[in-house]
């Protein structure tokens, strides 16, 4: 065994590039691994340095009891206390809108607010706003808000700043305590935080704050907290929630790792079949298969240790540089990794794993050539295409099991408002069932690799000598492209399901949104008020708003066993949103005076259908509709039936208007801002009108989905990133075990730059089998997994999105084959001929 063993390290130590190469994939996964833990590391130090909700300078903070004023003079009066500041917010209502008003110095060390226009109230009766309260309310300097904070009373507010806060809400002012506390009908403050004077020990300090409250009930008594403790707990619930996303990054990080194995166990097989010449004359010589399979397994051990210690140490490198560059650009607060021993060392092991799993199989198989067939066989891999009986049934068994679980879940997926229904565990069988057919990939893609080939390199053959050989070239190693796509297919099906999921999901936001926020505004009246008429003159009349709809609502009809059922006759045609209206049964587009659109829980409830008739009462009024159509959840603007304005008339409903919607003329944030103010202007400032804006609702389902894609598709490149490096590494094999075929070609005429274009060709083959593969297996289950979940969301099939992802990947791929391509086309013809 030694003299086998120390004849492939001597190769090894010969051909270190080789090494390399051959554990690539390693290499980039044990970066990824490290540099995964590392950037948890940083972000946790730089939540514990100090991004919690409590300022450095608040050296104690008391909390979690009742304060008054008098104990608040009281605390500071006594000696070591340097200043404090008070915690306390109310919420109040500002014709129908809702603004909430904090406490803060505004100034000092102790203060979470800053001002950036105007100055900071001074006095009771003064606030400052946030820039998105600006922007919504309308609440400019020099404006005054008017207010009820639950007295009943109206209080006017006069806005003499703006300041930026932790959050924007868009519904936040702030003003010292003293006048929070004068508009307050609880005279008791939430929480103080403490600043101690400088050389002061903070301990005598909190004894004195503590026997401030001796008098207080025990339950009524506040804790009295060091700063730092407050700021550790804020910052561990902070970095709980970092645990759980780097839980959730972790999940995709093990797929990558996973897809690295499939390539290093693809790159060792190559390497094995290059040098079976060698393994032959080995096992000639005497070396027993024993002997010589551990000796490729030593290799693929020390394969793992040097790939992971390089990825480990480039990591490590990158991990210390991001909080420097951070820092050079004034982020102060990333702070540097340090060098975690333990999860290196893990790292490296772990690489160390994979790569000798990985070259298991490969080594068992080279171990068991017979000498003679060895040396009779020409440098190759992959040349067989078909596969044999044990893994057509270690393919045919998963791909069994996994239409199963695939049938099962299709056949129990839940009805509209079914109860006690598992979204869970039919969503694990989902993943499980994915799972196994991802398996049945591995074990039966050389079978399929052929017939996805004959399509997809359809186009390829058309374009000459080149293209035919280069889908010659991938369909004459069917293993080792089926290896290679198979990463590539997994990369390629996350991908498209979470393309698919995002899109289905907006889908189902628009259809929801589409009945509670059909416009991109709303004003209403208060209660018994309605919408003069010039207002809806003025609305219409105004440049930055179009689509302006009046509506009349009534809230007092009975329907049935139900009280208090909203009515409305808003015109559906007029607003572009409502043709996204759910109708789970019937037309809108049908309905006509004396007909009625139903929302789900009044049909459900009633047992009705389209074409049946539905009884309206309201007071002595009664009127029979016609259901043209069931809608799959409220009508719009949350009512329960969508009726014409002659029936909602004979209903008993008045002339005038109990609400407007309307749109902004143009897009934009700044083209919204302009409707918005034209909106509030339309009413002069009367307190009994207000203007909600709609538009909010939609954006923040945008934004809120864009990031979480966004994050999902980051993530998912880890395992297309493997998958590229894959190609980039089997493309590179390819070349050095083909150099005699290279050579010939270029001997009977093929230029450099065809030899280039046939390798590069191979190369986008791997993405282009792969990606279709994944398509093939990433829509379906993105549907399934939608419907097993439950949210009855509509399939969604963003076709230019998954075109676009397919491009990229091929593009990808064929790039990571133009090195290897670049090499090959620069040996001369007679030094490649001569190549063993």
């Amino acid at each position: 065994m030694n003299t086998v063993l120390r004849t492939q390290l001597a190769g090894v130590a010969r051909r270190p590039s080789r090494l390399l190469l051959t554990g690539l994939a390693v290499l980039v996964a044990s970066f990824v691994v490290f540099a995964t833990v590392l950037a948890q590391q940083i972000t946790e130090r730089s939540v514990l340095a100090g991004l919690s909700g409590t300022p450095e300078a608040a050296d104690l903070v008391i909390r979690n009891g009742a304060i008054d004023d008098k104990q608040l003079a009281a605390i500071n009066a006594i000696p070591g206390v340097s200043r404090t500041a008070a915690r306390l917010g109310i919420g109040s209502q500002m014709g129908g809108q809702y603004l909430n008003v904090t406490s803060d110095p505004g100034s000092g060390p102790l203060a979470l607010v800053s001002v950036t226009e105007g100055r900071y109230p001074a006095a009771n009766g003064e606030i400052a706003v946030t820039p998105r309260t600006v922007q919504l309310l309308g609440l400019s300097v020099g404006s005054t808000a008017t207010i009820d904070p639950g007295t009943g009373k109206k209080v006017a507010l006069k806005v003499v700043g703006v300041v930026t806060p932790p959050e924007d809400f868009g519904y936040d002012a702030y003003a010292p305590a003293a006048g929070v506390l004068a508009l307050s009908t609880d005279p008791y403050i939430q929480q103080v935080d403490v600043d101690v004077d400088a050389g002061t020990d903070a301990g005598p300090v909190r004894d004195r704050i503590t026997a401030v409250f001796a008098a207080n009930k025990a339950d009524e008594r506040p804790e009295v907290a060091t700063g730092a403790d407050v700021r550790l707990d804020e910052a561990r619930r902070a970095a709980t929630q970092i645990d759980q996303l780097f839980a959730v990054v972790g999940m995709f990080v093990a797929i990558a790792v996973a897809a690295a194995g499939l390539i290093a166990a693809s790159t060792f097989r190559i390497v094995f079949a290059q040098r079976m010449r060698q393994l032959a004359l080995l096992r000639a010589v005497g070396a027993g298969r024993g002997a010589t399979f551990r000796a490729l397994a030593a290799e693929g051990a020390l394969t793992g240790l040097v790939t992971g210690v390089t990825g480990v140490l480039a990591a490590l490198g990158v991990g210390h540089l991001v909080p420097a560059v951070a820092r050079a650009f004034g982020f102060t607060s990333v702070l540097s990794p340090g060098v975690p021993v333990l999860p290196a060392v893990g790292t490296v092991l772990l690489a160390v794993v994979i790569s000798v799993v990985a070259v298991l199989a490969p080594a068992v198989s080279a171990s068991r050539v017979a000498p003679l067939e060895a040396l009779r066989t020409a440098a190759g891999t992959g040349a067989r295409t078909g596969i044999g009986a044990l893994r057509w049934i270690a393919g045919l068994l998963p791909l069994a099991a996994a239409l199963a679980l695939a049938g099962y879940v299709f056949v129990n997926l839940p009805t509209p408002n079914e109860e006690n229904y598992d979204a869970q565990t039919m969503l694990l069988a989902v993943v499980a069932s994915g799972a196994l057919a991802f398996v049945a990939l591995i074990a039966l893609g050389p079978v399929l690799v052929r017939p996805v080939l004959v399509v997809a390199g359809w186009p390829l053959r058309r374009l000459g000598p080149v293209g035919r050989l280069a889908v010659g070239g991938v369909g004459g190693s069917a293993r080792r492209a089926a290896a290679v796509s198979v990463v590539v297919a997994l990369g390629v099906t996350l991908v498209a399901g979470v393309l698919v999921g995002g899109a289905s999901i907006r889908a189902l936001g628009n259809r929801e949104l589409a009945a509670s926020a059909p416009a991109d505004f709303e004003m209403t009246g208060s209660e018994g008020t309605v919408l003069p008429d010039e207002f809806i003159d003025r609305a219409k009349g105004s440049k930055e708003l179009t689509r302006v709809t009046p509506y009349r609502r009534l809230g007092t009809a009975k329907v049935g066993q139900f009280e208090q059922v909203a009515i409305t006759d808003l015109d559906v045609s007029a607003l572009p949103r409502l043709r996204d209206l759910d109708v789970r049964s019937g037309s809108v587009d049908d309905l006509r005076p004396g007909g009625a659109v139903l929302a789900r829980y009044l049909a459900e409830m009633g047992n009705l259908g389209v074409g049946d008739s539905v009884e309206v009462q309201n007071g002595k009024k009664s009127v029979s509709l016609t259901v043209v159509a069931v809608l799959g959840d409220d009508a719009p603007l949350h009512a329960g039936l969508l009726v014409k304005p002659a029936d909602l008339t004979a209903m008993g409903a008045g002339a005038g208007w109990s609400g407007m919607l309307a749109d902004a003329s143009a897009d934009g944030a700044s083209a919204r801002t302009e409707a918005l103010r034209a909106m509030r202007a339309i009413s002069g400032g009367n307190g009994d009108f207000t203007v909600n804006v709609l538009a909010d609702q939609r954006d923040e389902l945008n934004s809120e989905l864009a990031v979480v894609l966004a994050i999902a598709l980051g993530l998912i490149g880890l395992t297309v990133l493997i998958a590229v490096v894959g190609v980039g590494a089997t493309t590179a094999l390819s070349v050095v075990e083909r150099v005699r075929e290279s050579g010939l070609l270029r001997a009977i005429g093929m230029s450099r730059g065809g030899l280039r274009a046939m390798l590069t060709s191979e190369s986008a083959l791997y993405g282009v089998i792969g990606a279709i593969l994944g398509l093939a297996l990433g829509v379906p289950y993105a549907w399934l997994a939608l419907q097993a979940i439950g949210v009855n969301a509509p399939l969604s099939v963003p076709v230019w999105q998954l075109a676009g992802a397919f491009l990229v990947l091929v593009a990808l791929t064929a790039l990571a084959g133009v090195l290897p391509a670049r090499r090959a086309a620069k040996v001369s013809p007679v030094i490649a001929l001569g190549t063993e």
